[in-house]
C-alpha cells in the first residue's frame, strides 16, 4: 500500500498539544500520564479543592487517548474471555457471591460518566449513543449470545439471526448479530483535547515533554510525602497516581509486571461513494465480531470513510505492514468496497491484564488504574474520576485493591505475545473448520 498516512485520522481534527508549562516545587497530587485517566484524575481532585500537576511524556493526546478507534462501551464485557463461545464469564465462577454482580454494575457507571461528562467539556467530542453491533463469526457464537442477551435487559440487547442481520449492517459474513442499544461512539482526539481544556480551566498545571524518572520518598513520620523526577523537574507532593495503562514503562516494577501492553492497529479508507455508507451500517452503530484476534470497526463521524481495527498482531509491528491485513478483513466483510483505498493506518498500545479486569488501587503509597483490555474510553475516563475521588477523601470504587495477579517468569516483557497471537490465530482457524 503506498501513500498511507501514518498518524491517526483522529488527530486531522485535533492534534496532540504541547501547552509547554513547568512544574511547580509542590503541589498535593502529581499525575503521571496525561491521557483519558490521568486527566479525569486532574478535573475531579481540583473540584475537590486539590492542586494537581499531570506530567505528560509526549504532547497531550499522543498516546492511546489520541490514537483509539472511539468506541463507548457499557462495561457489558467485564471480565471477558477470549473463548468468545463462552456465556458466562470466567470471573462470575471465581469471584466471592455478588462481588461480579457489583463490579459489573459499576462497569456500567462509566458509560453513565462518560456521558454525563460530555456536556461539560468545552469543545464538542462529536458523542453519539449510537449503540453497537456485536457480530457472530461462527452460529456457535450466535447461540452464546442468544443467553447471554437475557442478562443485558439494561443495555438494551437485540437479537438479528442471519437471515435479519442487514437490517442492522451491511453484510452476510456472520452468522447473526447483536445489537445493544446502550453504546457509543465519539471523536478520541476532540475528547482528550476537551478534557485538558476542561482541567487547565479548574486549575489543573498540565506539563507536557515531562518524563518522570523517579519517585522517591521524602520525610519521616507523618510528614512523608513524594518527591517526583521528571527531567530538571523535582515536584514535592503528598500522593502519585500512576495513570499510563499501555504506555506503563519500568518505573514502577510492581505494576509493570501486571500489565502486558498489546498492540492495536486501525486504518481508515479514502472518502466513500455517496450513500454506501447507509448500505454498509445503516444506523452508524459500532461495530465488534466475535474472534479471538477480534475486528472492530464504526463509521467516521461524517459518515465519509469506515474505521476498522482489529488485533491483527499483539506484538508491535510497523502499521504499514498490518494494513493489508486489516484491508483484506475490511474487504471479507464489506465486499461492495473491495478496492477502495486505505488512506491511514497506525498503531497504539492498549494494556491487558492477567485476570481480565481494570484494576485501580494503591500499593506502597501510590495509585494507579490500569489494564481496561481494550474496552477503556469509558472505563479508563471513569476509573480516573474515581482514584480523583478517592484520593480527594471521598468514597472508594468496588475495584478498589482487588487481588492483581501476575505470572511467575513475567519481568516487564511480553515475551510470550507471539505464542498467544498464534494460539489465537490457530483457535480462531479451528472454530471456523469445526464450528465449535
Amino acid at each position: 500500500m503506498q501513500n498511507l498516512i501514518s498518524t491517526p485520522y483522529w488527530w486531522e481534527a485535533a492534534p496532540p498539544r504541547r501547552l509547554g508549562n513547568t512544574p511547580p516545587a509542590k503541589t498535593d497530587v502529581v499525575i503521571v500520564g496525561g491521557g483519558f485517566t490521568g486527566l479525569n484524575a486532574a478535573i475531579t481532585l481540583r473540584r475537590a479543592g486539590v492542586s494537581v500537576v499531570v506530567l505528560e511524556t509526549e504532547a497531550f493526546g499522543f498516546g492511546a487517548s489520541g490514537r483509539n478507534a472511539g468506541h463507548v462501551s457499557s462495561g457489558v464485557n467485564l471480565g471477558k474471555s477470549a473463548a468468545s463461545s463462552n456465556v458466562r464469564s470466567p470471573l462470575e465462577g471465581r469471584l466471592p457471591p455478588g462481588v461480579y454482580d457489583t463490579l459489573k454494575a459499576e462497569a456500567a457507571a462509566s458509560f453513565d460518566h462518560i456521558e454525563a461528562l460530555m456536556p461539560q467539556l468545552p469543545r464538542d467530542a462529536e458523542y453519539r449513543r449510537s449503540g453497537r453491533v456485536v457480530c457472530a463469526a461462527l452460529p456457535a457464537h450466535y447461540t452464546a449470545m442468544q443467553a447471554k442477551s437475557g442478562k443485558m435487559t439494561r443495555d438494551g440487547a437485540h437479537l438479528y439471526p442471519k437471515d435479519q442481520q442487514r437490517l442492522v449492517i451491511g453484510t452476510d459474513l456472520y452468522h447473526g448479530v447483536m445489537t445493544i442499544d446502550r453504546a457509543g461512539q465519539l471523536h478520541p482526539g476532540k475528547y482528550v483535547q476537551g478534557l485538558v481544556d476542561l482541567a487547565v480551566s479548574t486549575g489543573a498545571v498540565l506539563c507536557d515533554n515531562h518524563r518522570v524518572s523517579g519517585i522517591s520518598r521524602t520525610g519521616t513520620g507523618t510528614g512523608t510525602g513524594w518527591r517526583v523526577a521528571a527531567g530538571n523537574a523535582r515536584v514535592d507532593c503528598e500522593k502519585v497516581f500512576i495513570a499510563t495503562n499501555g504506555y506503563s514503562d519500568t518505573l514502577r516494577p510492581w505494576m509493570r509486571r501486571r500489565v502486558i501492553p498489546a498492540a492495536s492497529y486501525i486504518v481508515v479508507t479514502d472518502e466513500l461513494p455517496d450513500g454506501v455508507i447507509d448500505e454498509l451500517l445503516p444506523h452508524g452503530r459500532t461495530a465488534v465480531d466475535s474472534k479471538r484476534l477480534l475486528s472492530y470497526y464504526r463509521p467516521t463521524p461524517d459518515r465519509k470513510r469506515i474505521l476498522f481495527g482489529g488485533r491483527a498482531s499483539l506484538q508491535e509491528r510497523p502499521a504499514q505492514e498490518v494494513a493489508s491485513e486489516l484491508a483484506a478483513r475490511l474487504y471479507a466483510v464489506f465486499p461492495q468496497i473491495t478496492g477502495l483505498p486505505i488512506r491511514y493506518a497506525w498503531s497504539g498500545k492498549i494494556a491487558f491484564t492477567f485476570d481480565l479486569l481494570p484494576h485501580l488501587g494503591e500499593h506502597e503509597g501510590i495509585v494507579h488504574a490500569l489494564g481496561c483490555n481494550g474496552s477503556g474510553v469509558a472505563m479508563q475516563s471513569y476509573l480516573g474520576h474515581m482514584a480523583g475521588q478517592a484520593m480527594s477523601g471521598g468514597p472508594k470504587s468496588a475495584f478498589w485493591n482487588l487481588d492483581f495477579p501476575t505470572v511467575p517468569f513475567y519481568r516487564e516483557t511480553p515475551w510470550f505475545l507471539p505464542a498467544v497471537t498464534g494460539w489465537y490465530r490457530f483457535r480462531d482457524a479451528v472454530e471456523r473448520t469445526t464450528g465449535l
